[in-house]
């Protein structure tokens, strides 16, 4: 990724025992919301969120997903390197759904199969537009592609996302 990224300032104010726990339920529902969605069920994925502006998606790269070459078509590359950005900027927003403006990717190496990470990071804006980077590795921590989104807030609140609001509760496991 980008050595220009910037990292959210989680010491610009201190943060009390309540704000982690709201983040942290915030971060388990993003991780629901994830799962739930339809698309999720053609694919052998996991959210991981961590810490506010990141966010990991563990996911199994099968022969399902070749290109006629036998390696990963880039339509895989596109889902996971979107999906991580776009988590990484929805930890920053706890009242609505983002929506993805604009997405510009590169392939930096085929991907063959097995085991691989999208990792995704804030990197600028709050309000209006938040743009966000992505990079997949593969098992052997290669990098294989890399992303930039821009994401802007659309007006379907997360609260009425069933996926969101079934995991709110702050000691839900996700699998």
């Amino acid at each position: 990724m980008s050595s220009t990224a910037t990292r959210p300032d989680l010491a610009a104010k201190p943060a009390d025992a309540s704000e982690l726990t709201e983040a942290r339920r915030h971060w388990r529902a993003l991780e629901g919301l994830y799962a739930a969605a339809p698309i999720n069920r053609q694919f052998v994925s996991r959210l991981e969120i961590a810490e506010e502006g990141c966010a990991r998606i563990h996911f199994d790269v099968g022969s399902e997903h070749f290109h006629a070459a036998g390696a990963a078509h880039g339509t895989l590359y596109f889902k996971m390197l979107d999906d991580a950005a776009f988590y990484a900027a929805n930890t920053l927003v706890t009242d609505c759904f983002l929506l993805t403006t604009a997405f510009n990717l590169l392939f930096t190496k085929p991907l063959h199969g097995g085991k691989a990470i999208a990792e995704g990071r804030w990197v600028s804006g709050r309000r209006r537009v938040i743009l966000a980077e992505s990079r997949i590795l593969d098992a052997e921590g290669n990098e294989v592609g890399r992303g930039t989104g821009t994401f802007q807030r659309s007006r379907i609140p997360l609260s009425s996302l069933a996926g969101y609001t079934d995991t709110a509760m702050p000691d839900v496991q996700i699998a």
